[in-house]
């Protein structure tokens, strides 16, 4: 007697035995078991995702940390800075702003300082009037008002500014460049430079000025010992103006001002800039080599996605013996499947790690020694960890199916 099912009564029916589960800890071991075993090649291999995943983390690191110095110091500065300068003719030469230009601009709404400088023609400065006539290492001399740091964004690293007092005798004040291109790094008692065929004492050194570098490379005098000493005509050349603080619109509407109130007459002849723009305009051309830097960062990573994947075929090569004894002992194609892609994923994930903390050390080294402030944004590591698995996981596709493929008679065939 039979029954339906074509098996005899009373015979018990075996099922098939069910493959055990592949546990993510076994799948980790055994990722790291094949890993381990070929240590230099897992780690050539590993080093150019590495050298991607670190470029990827510094570049976006050290974009993050320049725009936060930044911002820290256009916070620090501020945004109300305006600056008026002589602009040009219909000729094409040098127009002249009036000597009453500061005095209008002080009485527009919302300006609460104005301060301006004027060029004085003629007057190279040197460290003494031995100094060859040609070696005048592109200084100026500038007439100065009294109150010109402050609003200019500057300040004295050592010394004094001028005063009523000094601003009438043949005093200067260096700036940043102006003392390290003269060999002045202190101020001692007596201390004098050759400008304009007169000696000028020099009584202070001011501190890099981000906003106005034109006064970084000046050397400054006051207005009165200008007109006497070095045939200064008195004409403003640049105006310094500060508005309101943090009040956009004041500081928008006295721009829009400006150039009719410095020059009634000739406003078109009037140059009108808000330095903060400037700066926020030099961080985007930044941006222009961030791109490329991430463009090559890019590069490394596929490159190190080519070598992953090399080391994963002839991984599976020569283990071909491994393979057809796990499929003989009950292994599953997608657990053999499913081994060798962890260690594709395991190879790429570890060279991200490494390539985050190379990133990481070198955005470091590098804010350090510029004094930045040190910024990692989260989508720096993330990305760079997240590229690295789906390279890995990408590289070893093809490798995994291939290995999945092979019948236990067929991968114990020697080779």
């Amino acid at each position: 007697m039979t029954t339906t099912s074509g098996h005899p009564a009373g015979t018990a029916v075996r099922a098939a035995p069910v493959p055990a589960r592949l546990r993510p800890g076994d799948l980790a071991g055994l990722a790291a078991v094949g890993l381990r075993t070929r240590k230099l090649r897992a780690g050539l291999s590993a080093l150019g995702i590495a050298i991607g995943v670190a470029a990827i983390v510094a570049v976006l690191g050290l974009a993050a940390s320049s725009s936060a110095a930044l911002l820290a110091e256009i916070q620090q500065l501020g945004t109300n800075l305006l600056t008026v300068t002589n602009g040009q003719t219909f000729t094409g030469q040098n127009a002249e702003l009036p000597a009453t230009a500061p005095g209008m601009i002080a009485r527009l709404p919302g300006v609460t300082s104005v301060q301006d400088t004027g060029t004085v023609s003629g007057a190279d400065v040197y460290k003494s009037p031995y100094i060859p006539a040609g070696e005048t290492n592109a200084l100026s001399v500038d007439a100065a008002t009294l109150n010109l740091p402050a609003t200019a964004g500057t300040s004295l690293a050592q010394g004094r500014y001028l005063n009523a007092a000094t601003e009438r005798e043949p005093v200067a004040v260096l700036g940043a460049a102006a003392a390290q291109r003269l060999g002045i790094d202190r101020i001692r008692p007596g201390t004098r430079i050759w400008a304009g065929g007169q000696w000028l004492y020099v009584t202070g050194i001011l501190n890099p000025a981000a906003y106005t570098p034109e006064i970084d490379s000046a050397v400054l005098v006051g207005f009165p010992a200008a007109e006497k000493y070095l045939h200064f005509d008195g004409r403003p050349s640049e105006i310094y103006i500060r508005t309101t603080p943090d009040d956009q619109a004041v500081t928008t509407r006295v721009d829009n001002l400006l150039g009719y109130q410095a020059n009634p007459e000739n406003p078109n002849q009037v140059d009108v800039s808000r330095p903060s723009a400037a700066l926020t305009a030099q961080a985007d051309a930044k941006g222009a080599y961030n791109t490329l830097f991430l463009g090559l960062g890019a590069v490394a990573l596929l490159v190190g996605a080519i070598g992953v994947a090399n080391i994963m075929v002839i991984s599976v090569l020569e283990r071909r013996s491994e393979i057809g004894l796990r499929r003989a002992l009950g292994a599953t194609r997608g657990q053999i499947r499913t081994q060798f892609l962890a260690e594709a994923i395991l190879l790429s994930l570890a060279g991200g790690f490494v390539g985050v903390a190379a990133g990481v050390a070198a955005t470091a080294i590098y804010v350090r020694g510029h004094h930045d402030l040190l910024v990692i944004p989260a989508r720096a590591w993330a990305g760079g960890l997240a590229a690295a698995v789906v390279i890995g996981a990408l590289a070893g596709l093809l490798p995994a199916i291939r290995a999945a493929r092979m019948s236990p008679t067929q991968a114990l065939w020697s080779i």
